[in-house]
């Protein structure tokens, strides 16, 4: 029987949970997200910066395995994607920061921090709040349904694309900037390179 020393691609918590001081840890959401509960020790990198991130990534990763993180594994399946393309070897953590809370692992959170909604329920009730605007808008001036249709080729391009153009705006609303003692990106930078 051949083993194989590669690692896993995607570690469910039970795996992670035994083997978390093996990794160097990267969360992949928003800095607000990070702030309102991460993996103990995870280093935050949003996915929009993984490619400004790469050579710490790359020296982080040749001390030792990374373990990506997002809320629920959907990003990080995309950042080491990403990575392996510019090889770099990744796991992600099955589930994200919410199967890891739910099994009762420990989460750090920065004082003072504020939980916001996760990005995906924000995208939804942005992207259902204009769709209903238009719907009703358009029953007095009918050219107003063509937001309702905007709204819904975006989400159809956004599917099919595997991006989110919504998203990327919203995470730079001031309720998903990170408040208090953010570390700053660059700060996160040296660590990882360190």
């Amino acid at each position: 029987m051949i083993t194989s020393t590669a690692p896993a691609t995607t570690l469910s918590t039970d795996q992670a949970v035994g083997r978390l001081g093996e990794f160097t840890v990267v969360d992949v959401r928003s800095p607000s997200e990070y702030a309102g509960g991460h993996l103990p020790g995870a280093h935050n990198v949003p996915l929009d910066r993984l490619d400004e991130a790469i050579g710490a990534l790359t020296a982080a990763a040749a001390r030792g395995p990374l373990l990506l993180v997002c809320a629920s594994g959907a990003r990080s399946a995309k950042g080491r994607a990403r990575l392996a393309a510019r090889g770099v070897e990744a796991a992600t953590l099955e589930g994200g920061t919410g199967a890891w809370a739910a099994a009762g692992h420990p989460v750090e959170r920065q004082a003072g921090a504020r939980t916001p909604w996760p990005m995906d329920r924000q995208v939804r009730l942005a992207a259902g709040s204009l769709v209903a605007a238009g719907f009703l808008a358009g029953r007095v001036w009918s050219r107003a349904h063509w937001l309702s249709g905007a709204v819904g080729a975006g989400l159809v391009f956004s599917g099919v694309t595997n991006t989110c153009g919504m998203a990327a705006v919203l995470a730079r609303l001031p309720h998903n900037r990170p408040a208090g003692d953010a570390v700053p990106f660059e700060e996160t930078l040296a660590r990882l390179a360190a």
